[in-house]
Formats: C-alpha cells, structure tokens, sequence
C-alpha cells in the first residue's frame, strides 16, 4: 500500500501546526545593578520606552532610560529581594491601567492592584497611562460651569468644564478640603470623579475615602493612591494612572473632574528618580524635562469638541508652596501650564477666614464664560468690592476719622467677607449661592450683626424652601435674574429680613 505524497504533507502539517505555540518566545535580559529602586538591565535590546518588564516576585518594571549597552529601569514595588545577576522578562506591554465604570468607588495603586480589599478588578477595558493630549483643532472652548460648590470659587474665580485650575498654598491651609467639596458636589450632576494621592500620609488617604464614602461619594469616584511609604516611581506615574482613566469617560461623551493631590511631590519624585537614572540635573536638581512632566500631564484636561462627543476632562492640580513663595520654580512652571490659580492665604486661615481665598493672587483665565447669567449679575463687582474693602480696612486700622461712605463701604466689606466663608464638607448648589450672594451685594445684610449672618443664611434658604420654592424652581430654569424674579427675590428678602429681626 503506497502512502501518497499529499497524505504526508497533510499529517507534517498538522503535527507542526501548533508547534510554535508550545515554545514560550519571550525576550530576557539580566540584572547588572541594582538599588534605591533602581535597576539597569542587560540584554533586552528591543525594550521600548514606557514598557513594563518583569523581574523575579512579580515585581514589574517600568523602561525609563535606553542606553547603549542597558535600559535603566524604575521598580514598581518591593525590590529587596531582587540582586544584581536575576533574569529579567520583557512583557512588550506598555504601561496601562485598567479603566471604565468596574473602577468607581474602588482605590488602587498607579499599576492598577486594588487597594481597599473589595477583591480583584473586573476591567473589560484597559488604557495606557501616557497618551497624547488632544490638538487644537479637537478642543472646544470653555464654556459649562463645573460648580464646586464653594461661594468663594464659583462667584469669582469660576471653574468650567474641561478647565485647569491650580490650587496653591502652604500646606495645612485648606487645599484637601477644597478637592474634597468640589469631589463631594459633582453628586447629580453626572461627573466622574478621580482623587489622585502623591506621596500624602496613608491616614490622609483613608481620611479622604471614609469622607467621601459618608456622603454618598464614592459610587462616582476612584481613588489613586500612592502614598510617601511608596517607591518614587509608583508616586511618579499615579497623576498619569489617573488621567488614563479620567480620559475614559472624556473619549466618550460625558465629564470628568480629576484631582492631583500634589504634583509638588510628583516632581520630587520625578527628581528622585531622574538623578537615580544619573540624568544631568537643572535648576534646584530638578531634571529639565520636569516643566515637559507636568504639561504633558496637565494638557490632556480639556473639553473636546462636538463633533468627538463634546466630554471634558477638568483638573484640579494642587501646589504645596513654601512660606507663601509663590515664584518658586515648580509654582510658577504649573500657574503657567494651568488656566487660573485660587491661592490660599495662610493669615486669612488663621483669622477664621474659610476658605482662605486671597482675592487679590487668585484669577479664572475662563472667567465668566464658566458661569451662568444669574451669578455673573450677583457677583460682577465682587472681586472689586473685596478688594477695595482689604485695603480700606488696612488704612482703616491706622486712623479712625472715616467718613460716611468709606465707612459704608468697610461695613459692606465685612458682611461680604463673613457670607463667603463655609463650613467643611457642606457644598452649595448655584440656586443657594446666587441668593445669599445677591443679598450680600444688593445691601440687605448691612444692617445686620456680623456675628448673626451664618444664621440669617442657614434660615434663609429653609425660608425659601418651604414658602417660595418657585424662587429655586426658577433660578434653576432660567439661571437668569428678570424683572419678575427679581421682584419677587426683593420682596422674599424684605419679608424674610422683617421676620429674622423681629
């Protein structure tokens, strides 16, 4: 019986069809030193930058430098197990972080590993943490308010939708409670939000989500987390990590608020790591590229246009400064990237003034473009009024024959001052902020005691609630101040104060 010669063809093929698929063909190097979570490797010749390679423990590694001869590589976790002469896995993987609604309401690591023990994530979709930010041409101005619901921001350094906007201040001055209200307000109001931690104290972290789990919060937000215990690559890559998933929801139509909490420490650890890879250090040793770092990070928040589905990304970058220096070289690098600054000011803190806005260093680069007609009509000149009013009362102090419209003038000053301050964790909705701000400014509150005013503002809004909800309702519709709203907030605001005196 004679064997064909297309049988043997046909039985050589099928024994070596699946033989490629049993040899593991995978690239590996070696270790040539190693320490202070750095490592160089030999061998992996085609490594990309931005790629992850796998070391002995599951311990991944992220390419930073190529050289001749070696890639230099950041650790991403405990690396005291690992020595000089281990193998080294090129995984072809750049790096990427799992994104999409499977990671609301969990906290995780830059790398993606949950961190609040609910278990492993069930990601459909994955996303590289470095991507290019959207062209000129893709982008759309500024235009929707995104309320934080803190009076002192949305009346006069107002944020929008797709904005950047810096927070900058010493440290222990506020910064995290703003991040916090604006998070906690984005409730309803179809916002996806990320908490970015650099380097912040693992108990701040777990302060922040137990806050935002009380309030309902963290069914729209995820938390990165890379604490100061962490290595610097972790602390360097978390802001990136954040942005990826941000970027998700942008791609697609809807709207995201991210928050980096701080990139200072983002860049010192950058530093850390760029002297540790032996690039030539710049000015305060920081590496050149570090203004590259943060814009590269900071130009991917943005509002996209209509025809990719108008979503936006807004950031909130938070800057610790030292002793108030707000021209140090990191400060003054990101003020220039962003679209606006709010500066605290710790003697405002310390005076009981909270927030502690400075009115004066402060600024929105969108302006009123990010706010509505009503609020644009209660608190047009109030930036000017403050303003006027600090100085004043600096002279004021000094003299004591004032006349009577400078003295006017300082005792509107005051009420203004007093009705911008806010407790913690208790955001405004616009329709409650345009009506104290329009008594504040309209003169009803001047004959009022300063010590009384939180009062006279917790009742009012109860007043309005339960005798004229039609004021809410129309505010909300029309977000504008005509002649009949107007008259019946004037006669609400006479009757209410009538009542409150009495």
């Amino acid at each position: 019986m004679q064997i064909k010669a297309e049988e043997i063809s046909q039985i050589i093929r099928t024994k070596i069809k699946d033989y490629d698929k049993k040899i593991e063909v995978s690239e590996t190097g070696t270790i040539l030193t190693v320490g202070d979570g750095i490592a160089r490797v030999y061998g992996v010749e085609k490594a990309m930058a931005g790629e992850l390679l796998e070391f002995p423990g599951d311990v991944m590694g992220l390419v930073l430098n190529l050289e001749e001869d070696n890639v230099g590589v950041a650790l991403m976790g405990e690396s005291s197990h690992i020595k000089e002469g281990d193998p080294v896995k090129r995984t072809g993987r750049i790096a990427q972080i799992a994104v999409g609604d499977a990671v609301l309401g969990r906290v995780l690591d830059p790398v993606g590993n949950p961190l609040d023990g609910k278990g492993p994530i069930a990601a459909g979709e994955y996303s590289r943490i470095e991507v290019v930010a959207p062209g000129v041409v893709q982008r759309k101005s500024v235009h929707e308010p995104m309320y934080t619901g803190l009076k002192a921001i949305d009346a006069m350094t107002p944020v929008g939708r797709g904005q950047r906007q810096l927070i900058i201040g010493d440290r222990q001055i506020g910064k995290t409670a703003i991040l916090v209200d604006a998070i906690i307000n984005q409730k309803g109001q179809d916002v996806k939000c990320i908490y970015v931690a650099v380097g912040q104290k693992k108990s701040t972290v777990a302060q922040v989500l137990e806050v935002l789990t009380r309030h309902g919060a963290m069914e729209y937000t995820t938390i990165i987390s890379a604490t100061a215990s962490d290595p610097a690559s972790l602390q360097y890559l978390a802001p990136y990590a954040g942005t990826s998933i941000g970027e998700y929801y942008r791609d697609r139509g809807q709207h995201a608020l991210i928050c980096y909490d701080d990139l200072s420490k983002q860049a010192v650890a950058y530093r850390e790591l760029s002297l540790l890879l032996r690039r030539p250090p710049g000015r305060e040793a920081y590496p050149g590229d570090i203004f590259y770092n943060h814009s590269r990070l900071l130009e991917r928040s943005s509002k996209l246009s209509d025809e990719l589905g108008a979503g936006s990304l807004t950031s909130l970058p938070v800057i610790e400064t030292q002793a108030g220096d707000v021209s140090a070289y990191i400060p003054t690098n990101v003020i220039s990237i962003t679209d606006g600054q709010i500066y605290l000011e710790p003697s405002l803190f310390f005076s009981g003034i909270r927030p502690p806005i400075n009115v004066g260093l402060s600024v929105s680069r969108v302006g009123g473009a990010a706010q509505v007609k009503a609020m644009k009509q209660v608190a047009g000149t109030l930036r000017l009024d403050l303003a006027q009013f600090r100085e004043l009362e600096a002279f004021a102090q000094f003299g004591s024959e004032l006349d009577k419209a400078t003295q006017q003038q300082i005792n509107r000053g005051r009420r203004l001052t007093e009705i911008l301050k806010q407790p913690q964790y208790n955001p405004l909705p616009m329709k409650k902020q345009v009506l104290i701000l329009y008594a504040g400014t309209r003169g009803y509150l001047d004959a009022l005691p300063l010590n009384r005013l939180g009062e006279y503002e917790t009742r009012l809004y109860d007043f309005v609630e339960q005798r004229y909800p039609k004021i809410y309702d129309d505010l909300e519709a029309k977000q504008a101040f005509d002649e009949d709203l107007e008259t019946q907030v004037k006669a609400m605001l006479k009757e209410f104060n009538a009542l409150f005196i009495a």
